[in-house]
């Protein structure tokens, strides 16, 4: 096991990583796929130290003083902060656990799963499973692939590019806007209680769809789609083309809207 204390800008190479979990309680940290020797780059830290771990492959990013006598120390000193930059191979599981840190992953194919009380997390080209939790931090995507299981309390998750497997998501008043495929046999569950819901398909979907909302508005761009409306409840069901896919979107108060996006024979 090799072990360092890092209280300064340093670089550390590593022969191999098979798995990343990382600690942030304030700052930023960026996890990159690369096919290169993996590397931790610590470019700015003050305040608590970090403490890295390698062994048997497993790399372990914390702050040093842990727990939550560390995460008081941290936010009591508003000017600490750490920015880290880690390089690992693409297949590599990574697991994030954050406070007020900022994350940025980038191109990675494995297993992503993130906590965070009230830092952003963006995504960009993870083709993984990705896991992600959340109090009042937002998370942002693009070029996805693969599946995203969403929680939140009033973060926001927002959606771009790409084609989605699974797509869960459950908050309290976080808003959920997506703009993805949906594949052939894909499935996708939104439920919230007042946050708002904004999902754009392409037209050519083939999906079965039930969106409802106790009292929240609900708009489909749609024809194929039926609405209901009753004293107590809004309902938007059908079937598009063969029906292959399925989409439920279920609100108390947040308005659903379902949004059409041309493919691009209709744009010519």
């Amino acid at each position: 096991m090799a072990r360092w204390t890092v209280d300064e800008p340093k670089t550390i190479d590593f022969d191999g990583v098979v798995a990343l979990r990382a600690n942030i309680v304030a700052g930023t940290i960026s996890i990159l796929a690369s096919d290169e020797k993996p590397t931790l780059q610590v470019g700015e830290i003050s305040g608590q130290p970090l403490e890295v771990i390698h062994e048997a492959g497993m790399l372990t990013v914390n702050h040093k003083s842990s727990g939550w006598d560390g995460v008081v120390k941290w936010l009591q000193n508003t000017r600490g902060r750490v920015a880290v930059t880690i390089t690992v191979p693409p297949d590599c599981p990574v697991t994030l656990n954050l406070v007020t840190a900022n994350a940025v992953i980038t191109g990675l194919a494995g297993r992503v799963s993130v906590k965070t009380a009230s830092g952003a997390v963006t995504l960009d080209g993870v083709t993984g499973s990705i896991d992600a939790n959340t109090a009042a931090g937002d998370i942002e995507a693009q070029g996805l692939a693969g599946s995203v299981t969403f929680k939140s309390v009033s973060g926001n998750l927002a959606l771009a590019g790409g084609s989605l497997d699974r797509l869960t998501a459950h908050t309290v008043t976080g808003k959920v806007t997506t703009d993805v495929d949906l594949r052939a046999d894909g499935r996708a569950q939104v439920n919230t209680v007042s946050g708002e819901v904004t999902m754009r398909l392409p037209a050519s979907t083939s999906a079965t769809v039930t969106l409802t909302s106790l009292t929240g508005r609900v708009d489909a761009a749609f024809p194929e789609l039926t609405r209901q409306d009753r004293p107590m409840g809004k309902d938007v069901t059908g079937t598009l083309g063969d029906g292959g896919a399925s989409l439920a979107v279920n609100s108390v108060s947040g308005a659903i809207t379902l949004l059409s996006r041309p493919g691009p024979e209709e744009l010519t």
